[in-house]
């Protein structure tokens, strides 16, 4: 059986905070994702699903009655004007909007072996950027991304879309400065390598077969001063023409495909 909302009540006013309210979001321990990719994608991985929300009076497809039969989660009929509403999607109703939870921040998450390749983006201000290392990442590879300092949200709607379901495959996690992962680095055989404009060499230069941990700046300032002395070596992209650099995920993107290139060669 599935409750259905029809008005903007308290349930409705709780998730729709969701979409705009961080400090909700991490009080909640929840957040919104909508699509076919993402949601499949976070089923894939036995990610926790609080809540699947489908429209009231609409005919739902193969796939999104398949959502509903495998997951154990609470099920939300909703008024189709108020589920296109949470989508983000004025006019477009999904089949389905799952309320998914927000896993812990512990770097223990993400595993370090022989072959560990992870990224942190360092106080990340566009939820966009972050969503787009969290993409990349996953394709080319990389255990997991650190999302370090005060940043934008990785579960920030707009972070979710754009990691296009990758947020569930790669794992994802907090933390306040660079101390924190030098602690849990010590010990282990990890590089930790910088990327900037001004580094010491090329990157396709660099030997990234090793365990490593590649460390993108913010979107402006670049790299802070912690996290520059925490790197072992700091590696440029060569570019040309008139750009004087290249966006934040578009050079972590860079970086992971050379690495992932040179341990494929």
């Amino acid at each position: 059986m599935s409750l259905r909302i029809t008005t903007r009540n308290a349930r409705f006013q709780q998730w729709q905070a969701l979409l705009d309210n961080r400090t909700k979001r991490t009080r909640a321990g929840e957040f919104l994702v909508s699509g076919v990719r993402p949601i499949s994608l976070a089923v894939r991985h036995a990610w926790p699903i609080r809540s699947l929300i489908h429209p009231i009076g609409r005919p739902l497809s193969a796939w999104a009655t398949g959502v509903l039969d495998e997951v154990r989660a609470e099920r939300i009929a909703m008024a189709p004007d108020l589920l296109a509403e949470l989508a983000g999607k004025d006019d477009d109703i999904p089949e389905l909007l799952a309320v998914a939870e927000q896993p812990p921040d512990r770097l223990d998450r993400i595993p370090i072996g022989p072959a560990f390749l992870g990224v942190v983006f360092d106080r990340p201000t566009s939820p966009g950027n972050i969503g787009t290392v969290i993409r990349s990442a996953d394709a080319f590879g990389a255990g997991g991304v650190i999302i370090a300092g005060h940043a934008a949200d990785p579960y920030d709607p707009k972070a979710v879309r754009a990691s296009t379901g990758s947020l569930f495959a790669v794992p994802v996690v907090r933390v306040s400065s660079p101390n924190v992962v030098l602690d849990w680095l010590a010990g282990t055989p990890v590089r930790v390598v910088g990327t900037d404009e001004t580094g010491a060499r090329n990157i396709a230069d660099h030997d990234l077969t090793g365990p490593t941990l590649l460390v993108v700046g913010n979107e402006t300032t670049g790299m802070s001063t912690a996290w520059r002395d925490a790197c072992d070596v700091v590696v440029r992209i060569p570019i040309g023409g008139a750009a004087s650099s290249l966006n934040a995920a578009t050079a972590a993107s860079v970086v992971l495909y050379e690495a992932a290139r040179q341990r494929r060669t």
